[in-house]
């Protein structure tokens, strides 16, 4: 073999090897929580904090448990950093994580704890629980022969002695209204979906609704096949609900804002210190750029819904309605390590088609940056729009010639105040989540009287409070020691019973039992329509 040949046959491997590392290099730097993870990080042996750890471990006075000090001391530093970097023990992993995946691995039903006890609300259609028998209205007593009931069990605790690997099997003791025994049920976990989607109707002939819950791997292909059903039915204009909506994956949130949008308008750019300029721009794809759409936001919108608001409203594409947005600004990657546990490291900040960045201060530490939102409920803000300032430096104007804001948050276009009743009596009742309570033991009681009817359109139209079912209520909150005068009870009557009804159907069809009735009273819907009618 001749001299050059040996080097190329010498150097050919290293060669590969090094394109290899780059590739690896780049696809690290490309990945972040939004769509990816990290490969498991092996932070150097000798380091500071380790050799700390050791001196405690072997010299301290006391015994000390290594493991729980080096995860409290990686949570110490990440929370001197910013608000929204964290670290996710291997425990609490799965918990962090599984809303954003699409599916989970469990028994398949959603649940309240109810005077101490896990309450079946719904077992989810094709489910594990629904295949053994589980119903609306069980209590779960016993999990794997061991008394959960009046344990003073968490929701958190409850999900995950339920929550497991697919094909293991989890026994419960139930109690049904009506037996005097337990029923015994073994239940196969499997795998379970979650929806980001809690409801889409039609709320009149030409407008249709949608409401999100947060921005997940699914979130996407859940909205554009209720676009496309919708369209069907007839829609024309759009309102899509983001109260609440806390965010979740950014390509989630591009992808939507692209369906509204024409091609090659700006959506979102992110940058930081470590992380180059990235800007996303609409495609060609968007399925519904001319119909007339408004966005609920309030207080509740963060990051990912707020991506979508600004995209919106820099491009003056629709109208937004509401309250001010929580003010997330921040993007997150997440590195995974090999014990399953992880940490959501900031690494860019991301900026609506203005240049604003709408993330609120956070330099006076996590307790301030959070104590801010409810702050807004003492100074006024969630009832007059006035007592919100904005900083004149972070005043951007839009192609459309509307000025918005950064620094904190997105300001809507048109602003509706938190529903509040100078109706003292109705204000307690939903303080102390009373109608719910009695929506949810009324329907438990008569649940199989229920059953006739077939549909929750069939409920809708055919179901009412009746002034007897309402006077039994007005007798409940009166055990519940709620004060109240005749007038305002008159007052109060219609709103009252427009919640109960809706309630009612929550508890028999889910969310999309719910929002149709409830968006009667629903000031932000009522003031989204008129704004389409005026189109």
């Amino acid at each position: 073999m001749s001299d050059k040949k040996r080097k190329i046959s010498v150097y050919l491997p290293i060669f590969f090897a090094l394109i290899l590392m780059l590739g690896i290099y780049i696809g690290l730097r490309l990945n972040g929580v939004s769509d990816y993870q990290r490969d498991p990080f092996h932070p150097p042996a000798d380091n500071k904090l380790n050799n700390i750890l050791d001196y405690i471990s072997q010299d301290y006075v006391d015994s000390i448990d290594r493991e729980e000090l080096l995860e409290e001391s990686i949570s110490e530093i990440l929370s001197q950093l910013d608000p929204h970097s964290q670290y996710i023990s291997r425990e609490d992993f799965d918990l962090v994580n599984d809303p954003l995946q699409g599916n989970f691995e469990g028994i398949g039903i959603e649940f309240r704890i109810v005077k101490d006890t896990i309450t079946v609300i719904h077992a989810i259609p094709g489910g594990p629980s629904e295949k053994v028998g589980l119903r609306g209205g069980d209590r779960i007593v016993t999990i794997n022969d061991s008394l959960v009931a009046g344990t003073e069990l968490s929701s958190r605790e409850a999900m995950k002695l339920l929550k497991g690997k697919r094909g293991t099997e989890v026994d419960v003791g139930v109690f049904r209204r009506g037996l005097s025994d337990l029923i015994d049920f073994t239940i196969i976990r499997g795998v379970i979906p979650t929806y980001s989607l809690d409801a889409a109707y039609m709320i009149n002939d030409s407008t249709g609704y949608i409401k999100l819950n947060k921005f997940s791997s699914t979130t996407y292909q859940e909205f554009i096949t209720a676009v496309a059903e919708l369209e069907q039915e007839g829609m024309q204009d759009l309102v899509l609900d983001l109260r609440g909506n806390v965010g979740g994956y950014l390509k989630a949130a591009i992808d939507i804002a692209d369906e509204f949008l024409p091609e090659d308008e700006l959506i979102v750019y992110t940058k930081g210190n470590h992380r180059p300029k990235n800007v996303a721009y609409a495609t060609n794809q968007g399925d519904f750029e001319n119909g007339n759409l408004v966005i609920l936001i309030d207080e509740g919108s963060a990051s990912a819904s707020e991506v979508l608001a600004g995209a919106i409203q820099d491009n003056d594409r629709g109208t937004i309605v509401g309250r001010r947005s929580f003010g997330k600004g921040l993007v997150q990657e997440q590195l995974n390590f090999k014990d399953g546990s992880a940490i959501r490291l900031t690494v860019a900040r991301y900026y609506t088609p203005t240049g604003r960045s709408i993330q609120k201060p956070y330099h006076q530490g996590k307790d301030d940056y959070y104590k801010e939102y409810y702050e807004r409920f003492i100074n006024g803000e969630m009832q007059h729009p006035d007592s919100i300032q904005f900083n004149d430096s972070l005043k951007y104007i839009t192609k459309g010639g509307k000025v918005v804001f950064g620094g904190g948050g997105i300001m809507p276009d048109v602003y509706v105040p938190l529903d509040y009743d100078d109706n003292e009596f109705y204000t307690s009742l939903l303080a102390r989540g009373l109608i719910y309570q009695f929506a949810f033991n009324y329907t438990d009681k008569i649940r199989k009287d229920l059953i006739k009817y077939d549909s929750y359109t069939h409920f809708k139209n055919t179901f009412s409070i009746s002034d007897e079912l309402f006077h039994q209520f007005i007798d409940y909150v009166e055990e519940k020691g709620v004060e109240f005068n005749t007038q305002e009870v008159n007052d109060a009557e219609a709103r009252i019973k427009t919640l109960l009804k809706a309630y009612i159907a929550q508890n028999l069809y889910n969310d999309a039992g719910f929002y149709p009735i409830y968006h009667k009273v629903d000031d932000a819907i009522q003031k989204a329509l008129d704004i389409l009618a005026e189109n």
